[in-house]
């Protein structure tokens, strides 16, 4: 039987640049690569909820980012690729895996690289899933008047810098009562010691374009959809879950209770449950 755990990382050469992947599971089982949000490293996808994943029978994939974790790194401020460019890292790293269609998982800001691949790559696609992300309409409301950011930190005090991620995180959790802060400690500290240059990390996602399809929006993805949102998402509150179910044909929405703009292991078997009703068939690697 094929070990559920991690094949290891392993850097490849994609699209010009070097990427750090981490696979799990069976490579016959169906694929799910798993995109992170902005400024978030592979690690933000715990490795006990991969195997719990790759547990369900699929073949996981996590990766790092541009400018995150192990994966190729730009000065601060200064990144050289596009959003389109992370959009079709994804792509690389499916051809390097030898993945023709994977089930797509993608987290906040790059939700937006699932709509494209959606859209514009539909024959790579087998399914897509878009966690604690939004359509972006403006009619949707704003972050809560509750969430508090911290002042950005001298990158030079590492301590420093893991005391801003954490109390980022804090934030974006909601007052969820699942926010576990030593989890979180021990997860900042380990990407911030691992990161090629974690100054890039905070801030070089946030200075490129979002670029959407080359033609048409939410309403033209065909695969089928899960839609994923925290019901204390403050960042982007419930209705952007709502908003970006019914812009999608045939969506179905799952609210995590007692969650934010998070995936807390207290809701890790519902989530690794709904996402394996929703990748049945499809995405062979």
């Amino acid at each position: 039987m094929t070990s559920l755990r991690s094949h290891g990382e392993q850097l490849l050469e994609i699209n010009g640049v070097e990427l750090c992947a981490e696979t799990f599971g069976d490579r016959e089982d169906p694929a799910i690569v798993l995109v992170a949000g902005a400024a978030a490293s592979m690690l933000w996808w715990d490795a006990d909820l991969c195997e719990e994943i790759a547990a369900r029978g699929r073949f996981v994939v996590r990766y790092d980012h541009r400018d995150t974790g192990r994966s190729a790194c730009c000065p601060p401020g200064q990144p050289t690729y596009s959003f389109t460019d992370l959009t079709l890292d994804v792509l690389g790293i499916q051809d390097a895996l030898g993945i023709e269609r994977t089930h797509v998982v993608c987290q906040s800001m790059f939700g937006g690289i699932g709509l494209v691949l959606g859209v514009d790559h539909p024959d790579r696609v087998a399914s897509l899933t878009f966690v604690s992300t939004s359509t972006g309409a403006d009619d949707l409301p704003p972050p809560s008047s509750d969430l508090a950011m911290p002042a950005e930190p001298d990158v030079s005090d590492t301590a420093a810098v893991v005391e801003y991620v954490v109390d980022g995180a804090r934030a974006y959790a909601g007052g969820s009562p699942y926010f576990d802060e030593t989890a979180i400690r021990a997860l900042v500290e380990r990407d911030v010691a691992r990161a090629r240059n974690y100054a890039s990390t905070l801030v070089n996602h946030y200075a490129i374009e979002p670029a959407g399809p080359a033609h048409g929006g939410f309403g033209d993805i065909a695969a089928p959809t899960l839609v994923v949102h925290g019901d204390h998402d403050p960042l982007l509150p419930l209705p952007h879950g709502e908003a970006l179910r019914d812009a999608v044909h045939g969506a179905e929405l799952l609210v995590l209770e007692g969650a934010g703009h998070d995936l807390p292991r207290p809701v890790w078997d519902e989530f690794v449950s709904a996402l394996e009703r929703h990748t049945e068939g499809g995405g062979r690697s």
